[in-house]
């Protein structure tokens, strides 16, 4: 029975087609002809009213006069409103277009809508426990203040008897999560930026088949950008008929709209309402070190067991009910999370959520940096930092805490590397310390302060992430895996480069500029 799991898991990993063929015939090759169109249109229409257009000069000049007075009193980040003042004085007729296109909400109020709707529906549905709160508060009054401002935003509860398991590496999760799949009772949920086919998915695809065949309600879910290059875009259909329910958030359309802006880029499993894993590792081989693209992959991820997990379950529960008419969370949050007694410390599993006004991630991080007393220690694979973050940053270095930064020494995507590169000059003269990996590519995104507190999750330090990304983490005080966090922290800076001065003067120039090129669309990308 076993063999017929794997051999339909196989055959269902040869059918799948990738590359040039595939992207031409499919809902990506049609959303190109359709883009390249549309522009085509667009520009016909400019050509039509040529002959106006001197007519139409000075009404063009106060416009784009009175775009920037509505700039600079907007509520937008300053370091996006550079941007769409660069935008709108170099390129006023498109880039005042963009600008009302891209805050017109074009393609994605249905979706604001819904999770909006969703949200206040499950706003009570985990309540906080009172004496959690007030032990919190007694433990530690600064992490219990954060913990308001976390659960202002949605519902995520402070919560004790979890415990954390860290792990350093990709393929130390992918053990684990095979042995905690085997073990799937009653359901499992799985929401992932990136599924590809290969070893590690191949495997994981085998026990669902099993489970599903065994009567566990299995659900997928993944980002629909996965139907650009990596999986055929009726992958739902091929799964379904495995007994896997499957769902693509924000599946390609060919039509223009703001929707693409939001991806879901967050990374969680929960078997069973008591287990979860969540951490920057995607299901591609690539994460296990299995295919190597940009020399080691350096990723982490955490597993926790108790009562935390619920909070992981809603925010499953919460993405796969956008398209839902009816909510199912009672039923699943009633699953027994078998809370773990002796766990010491306190777990908030917190989403964020790219449509409220709410920039939770960013927060976060820059609370722990406010609040650090010692050391503030970050790994994160992108540096694009608007300017509260670059001064959180800053201002706690200046304040003689320990602030590093570990970044990839090998890049996946030359812009964003040379965007990181802009802001080291700034850092360094504050004492921010800055290494590189040597040995490849860092895609962790962890932040441990004072041995007390860290963030493990998957909330890059870039736009994508901190404006544009459905995201999610692990808030962690007082767990027993701190240490493990940091001691993983101080053996990957020892394989690592110091970025100095010295170093960044001597930076090939061809990089330099494209950051400084790159640096005013920043917010754009």
């Amino acid at each position: 029975m076993e063999t017929d799991y794997k051999n339909k898991g196989l055959l269902l990993l040869k059918k799948g087609q990738k590359g040039l063929l595939h992207a031409i015939f499919s809902r990506f090759g049609l959303f190109l002809v359709l883009l390249v169109v549309q522009a085509l249109i667009l520009l016909s229409i400019f050509q039509w009213f040529e002959e106006f257009l001197p007519h139409i000069f000075g009404g063009t000049i106060l416009f784009t006069f009175i775009m920037v007075v509505y700039l600079l009193n907007s509520r937008i980040n300053p370091t996006a409103k550079i941007t769409w003042l660069i935008a709108i004085m170099l390129l006023p007729v498109f880039g005042v277009l963009l600008f009302l296109y891209t805050r017109s909400d074009i393609g994605h109020r249905a979706l604001k809508a819904r999770t909006n709707q969703i949200i206040s529906e499950t706003k009570e549905s985990i309540p906080q426990s009172g004496e959690v709160m007030e032990r919190f508060k007694k433990d530690d009054p600064g992490a219990a203040s954060l913990a308001h401002y976390i659960h202002r935003s949605g519902c995520h509860p402070v919560y004790e008897n979890t415990a954390v398991t860290y792990f350093p590496l990709g393929e130390d999760k992918f053990e684990e999560m095979l042995r905690q799949l085997d073990k799937a009772k009653h359901f499992i949920f799985m929401e992932y930026f990136i599924v590809d086919e290969g070893m590690m998915w191949g495997r994981i695809l085998e026990i669902l088949a099993k489970k599903a065949a065994e009567g566990v309600d299995v659900r997928v879910m993944y980002d629909g950008t996965c139907e650009f290059v990596l999986l055929p875009r009726d992958y739902p259909k091929r799964l379904r008929a495995l007994g896997i329910k499957c769902k693509v958030f924000s599946p390609v359309s060919p039509f223009i709209s703001t929707h693409y802006n939001y991806r879901d880029h967050r990374k969680i499993l929960v078997i069973d309402g008591h287990t979860a894993f969540n951490g920057g590792v995607n299901l591609s081989d690539e994460y296990i070190n299995r295919n190597v693209k940009f020399g080691h992959w350096k990723d982490t991820a955490v597993m926790l067991k108790g009562e935390a997990v619920r909070s992981f379950t809603l925010m499953f529960l919460q993405m796969w009910g956008i398209t839902e008419k009816e909510n199912e969370f009672a039923r699943f949050l009633a699953y027994d999370p078998m809370p773990v007694k002796e766990a010491g410390g306190y777990v908030i599993p917190y989403g964020d959520c790219p449509l409220d006004d709410d920039k939770l991630g960013e927060r976060v991080y820059m609370d722990i940096l406010n609040r650090s007393l010692s050391y503030v220690h970050i790994m994160t694979p992108y540096l694009i930092l608007d300017g509260e973050m670059e001064t959180a940053l800053k201002f706690a270095a200046e304040r003689g805490v320990e602030v590093i930064l570990l970044l990839p020494g090998i890049p996946d995507k030359i812009i964003p590397y040379a965007l990181a590169k802009t802001h080291y000059a700034s850092l360094l003269e504050s004492g921010v310390k800055i290494y590189e990996y040597t040995p490849g590519f860092v895609h962790a995104k962890t932040c441990v302060c004072d041995s007390a507190e860290a963030v493990v999750g998957t909330i890059n330090l870039d736009y994508r992430s901190l404006y544009h990304h459905f995201e999610c983490a692990a808030y962690l005080c007082r767990t027993e895996c701190i240490q493990d966090i940091e001691a993983d922290f101080q053996a990957t800076l020892a394989k690592c480069r110091q970025v100095t001065r010295e170093s960044v003067r001597r930076e090939k120039w061809y990089m330099k500029l494209t950051g400084h090129l790159m640096k005013a669309a920043a917010p754009l990308l």
